[in-house]
């Protein structure tokens, strides 16, 4: 039942890990901006962090969060990856439709709206019959990697050997180190089943809408059409990455920012900063952490890092790495800083900020290249090879660190890679590439551009159900 004069409702169901949220709240920001009213489910482990790190309710601005369980006590170390997607699997199914259903007492949603990362959601709005759609937050590439794995695997080597190579529509030569590693065979199988879920069910998924912009991965979309094509509406980035100072853009930060940062960039020269964030979840060794500390120092270049220590369900617990970065903090004062978590945004466009040393993953690489700013790639695990390949092979606005058999990097390769977009002869190509880079998905937003022309199908569609 709708109800007259009422806004079209779409519900939006993630997981609740920062890097989803962030994508699918851009989404949600520009239905509301189009007339439409979202509710956002997410599980309420991450209830507590989210309402202390928002001033008001959202309500009225056409947003309303609401939280369902995952089926485990709000204590629980969710670091146990494998009884928590095994649980979700089991009781967020019953959860969430008990949610749907306090939520259409009086009008049905037009649309629900979920992650890859939800799969057993696209059966539960299906239940409901509730028209689905999917928010890919990775990369084009990614599905389509995804896709062929799933859909034709024969194409694929054993993937034993790191130095094996695929070859699939549209994208480079790949080695098995560079594809996603919820394939491999050396991760844990709850990770691929995750994935494999969301393709098996892709029948009941009436949009795919993709994170990413047409213009950057033009050959890897242009390769899914005849499959089950993806309609990029991205770069899914906030409006001040594009230039848009004032705005209401609604943000779930999990955690706290820390805004001095911005001040000790201000007293920097332009393009002097290396930033340095490996997001919320890697915990690096010593070893690895004594060679950054290394390379930092003999790069001689300034730096601001943010660190953010191992947690437990977002309490910090001991850390063996945190004893070497105090010594260096002492040892670098007025070179560089450490912070626990920044806004990034804010510090990609600070004119300061020469390049980033980052992990990766599809967020950040969004938010880098909407900025304009060099990457080197730091990539460990999920999506983030494959992003870190494409960067360097593709979008060629940044260089990508290797590592030894161990997996660490060693000082001098980071040194490397520092010089590779700072100082050496492909460093001005680099920074140029990033520029144009920026360009085009500035251009693919705006009215008339490919994802512009893409979101607003995807609003026709809406509009016309309703």
């Amino acid at each position: 039942m709708t109800v007259a004069n009422e806004k079209p409702k779409i519900l939006m169901v993630s997981a609740a890990f920062q890097g989803h949220i962030n994508p699918m709240l851009k989404v949600a920001n520009r239905l509301i901006s189009n007339g439409f009213h979202v509710t956002f489910a997410i599980t309420e482990n991450c209830r507590d962090n989210i309402l202390k790190n928002i001033p008001n309710s959202n309500s009225s601005s056409g947003l309303v969060l609401d939280f369902f369980s995952d089926g485990l006590s709000l204590d629980f170390d969710r670091s146990d990856v494998k009884t928590l997607i095994e649980t979700l699997q089991e009781k967020g199914p019953i959860n969430l439709s008990n949610l749907i259903k306090n939520h259409t007492k009086n009008q049905n949603f037009s649309c629900a709206i979920v992650t890859p990362f939800v799969p057993w959601a696209i059966d539960t709005v299906a239940q409901h019959e509730i028209p689905c759609a999917m928010l890919w937050i990775q990369a084009s590439a990614l599905y389509s990697i995804y896709y062929h794995y799933f859909k034709n695997n024969d194409i694929f080597p054993s993937l034993e050997d790191p130095n094996e190579t695929v070859q699939l529509p549209g994208l480079p030569i790949l080695e098995v180190r560079d594809l996603p590693t919820f394939i491999l065979p050396s991760y844990p199988l709850h990770f691929k089943e995750v994935v494999e879920n969301s393709f098996k069910d892709l029948e009941k998924v009436k949009w795919i809408l993709g994170a990413s912009f047409f213009e950057i991965e033009k050959e890897i979309v242009e390769s899914m059409d005849s499959l089950t094509p993806i309609y990029p509406i991205g770069p899914l980035v906030s409006p001040f990455l594009l230039g848009e100072k004032d705005t209401n853009d609604l943000s779930l930060d999990m955690w706290n920012a820390e805004d001095s940062c911005i001040d000790w960039l201000d007293n920097r020269p332009n393009s002097s900063v290396i930033y340095i964030s490996f997001g919320s979840i890697i915990v690096f060794s010593e070893k690895q952490m004594e060679n950054i500390i290394i390379a930092l120092k003999n790069s001689n270049k300034d730096f601001l890092w943010v660190f953010k220590p191992a947690n437990n369900g977002g309490s910090e617990k001991e850390d063996s790495t945190l004893e070497l970065l105090n010594e260096f903090k002492k040892e670098s004062e007025g070179k560089g800083i450490v912070v626990k978590w920044c806004p990034q945004e804010k510090v990609l466009m600070h004119p300061a900020v020469a390049c980033f040393i980052s992990h990766c993953g599809w967020n950040s690489t969004l938010e880098t290249v909407v900025a304009g700013v060099p990457v080197i790639g730091w990539p460990t695990w999920t999506d983030q090879p494959t992003n870190a390949t494409l960067i360097e092979n593709v979008f060629k606005n940044g260089v990508k660190v290797s590592y030894g058999e161990d997996g660490v990097a060693s000082a001098e390769e980071i040194e490397r890679c520092i010089w590779e977009v700072m100082d050496g002869p492909n460093a001005s190509e680099i920074k140029q590439r990033a520029v144009e880079i920026k360009e085009s998905a500035r251009n693919a937003l705006k009215e008339g551009g490919s994802s512009s022309n893409n979101f607003n199908k995807f609003i026709g569609d809406l509009l016309a159900k309703n």
